[in-house]
């Protein structure tokens, strides 16, 4: 993972058009499946580590870990340790990562209701 160094908040930095915005960083490390996925599992719940590896099939340790971080890194998703043998780690989203769910429910909603539409055009644009 690249970060960029950021030394203000300047117009550049919240313009995701940029390759070298804080915004396209952003959007980078939350715009990919496992990512979604994770804030959709989370939703308003406080999960530990093997509840969320449950709720979310196919997804690797490695690959729930590394999520995990950069949500955390972001200010999306809140890790605490609870001082127990063998500790115990939870996870829930903050505020932002609140409101970014309201997006990705958005576009769950979105999916379902274009479910068929897409899988026509597949089928059209596959067979042609």
């Amino acid at each position: 993972m690249v970060s960029k160094q950021v030394k203000g908040s300047g117009k550049d930095d919240a313009d995701v058009t940029r390759a070298d915005s804080l915004a396209r960083e952003i959007f980078s490390d939350i715009a990919n499946k496992w990512a979604l996925l994770i804030i959709e599992a989370v939703g308003d719940r406080t999960l530990r580590f093997t509840e969320l590896r449950r709720e979310i099939e196919g997804i690797s340790h490695k690959m729930l870990t590394q999520n995990l971080r950069l949500l955390e890194r972001n200010g999306l998703v809140e890790r605490t340790v609870h001082p127990t043998v063998p500790p115990r780690v939870e996870y829930t989203l903050t505020e932002p990562g609140q409101a970014l769910r309201a997006t990705v429910d958005a576009m769950c909603d979105w999916t379902h209701r274009h479910l068929g539409a897409i899988e026509s055009a597949r089928h059209r644009f596959d067979s042609a």
